[in-house]
C-alpha cells in the first residue's frame, strides 16, 4: 500500500465514490424489462384501440346505410296496394263504350286526369313504370314469363305479350312485368 500519496487510492477497482445515483446492473435489467413489457403493453393497447375505432366506423357506415335504405324504401307496402288501383284505373280507361254519351266522356276525362296525377306522384317518390314492349328481350330480373307461344315473327326469348306492368322503386323491383313469351314454332307436320 503506498501512503505517500494520497491522491491515489487504494483500490483502483473500487469506484471513487458511492453515489446514490448508482444502481447495481441487476436493478438496472430488471427495469430495462420493465421498460421493454411497458412498450409492448403500449404496443397491443394502440393496436386495440385501432381496431375499436375502426369497428366503431364500420358499425356507423353500415346505421347509416340502414337509414338511408330505410328512408328510400319506406312507402314500399304503400305502393304495393296503390299498383292495383292503377291497374284497375287503367283497365277502366281501357274499355271502349261505343257511346257519345256526355257523362261517359266525362268519366273517361276523370280517369285520365286521375292516371296523370298518379303518373306524377309515381315519378315523385321514384316509382317506374316496366312495360316491355312486342319483341324485346325477355330479362327474368324485371319480367315474370306466364306462358310461352310459338311465334314465327318474334324471336325465342323475347316478349311476345305484356299482360300486366311491372314497377321499380327506386332502382329495385317492386313487381315484375307479367309476359307472354314467344318461343320457336315446332317442326311442322
Amino acid at each position: 500500500m503506498n501512503s505517500s500519496n494520497p491522491a491515489v487510492p487504494e483500490n483502483p477497482a473500487a469506484p471513487a465514490s458511492t453515489a446514490p445515483e448508482a444502481l447495481p446492473v441487476a436493478d438496472m435489467e430488471s427495469l430495462k424489462a420493465e421498460l421493454a413489457a411497458a412498450q409492448a403493453q403500449a404496443v397491443e393497447n394502440l393496436d386495440k384501440f385501432m381496431r375499436a375505432k375502426a369497428e366503431t366506423e364500420n358499425v356507423r357506415r353500415r346505421a347509416e346505410t340502414d337509414v338511408a335504405s330505410a328512408h328510400k324504401f319506406a312507402i314500399e307496402r304503400f305502393a304495393l296496394e296503390m299498383l292495383a288501383v292503377k291497374d284497375s284505373l287503367e283497365r277502366a280507361r281501357i274499355m271502349d263504350l261505343k257511346t257519345s254519351d256526355a257523362a261517359v266522356e266525362k268519366m273517361f276525362e276523370g280517369i285520365d286526369l286521375t292516371l296523370k296525377l298518379m303518373d306524377s306522384i309515381f315519378q315523385k317518390f321514384a316509382l317506374a313504370e316496366v312495360t316491355p314492349a312486342v319483341g324485346d328481350k325477355f330479362d327474368p330480373e324485371k319480367h315474370q314469363a306466364m306462358s310461352a307461344q310459338e311465334h314465327a315473327e318474334v324471336p325465342p326469348n323475347h316478349v311476345l305479350m305484356t299482360m300486366q306492368k311491372g314497377y321499380l322503386l327506386n332502382n329495385r323491383l317492386l313487381r315484375p312485368a307479367l309476359v307472354i313469351v314467344a318461343k320457336a314454332p315446332g317442326p311442322s307436320a
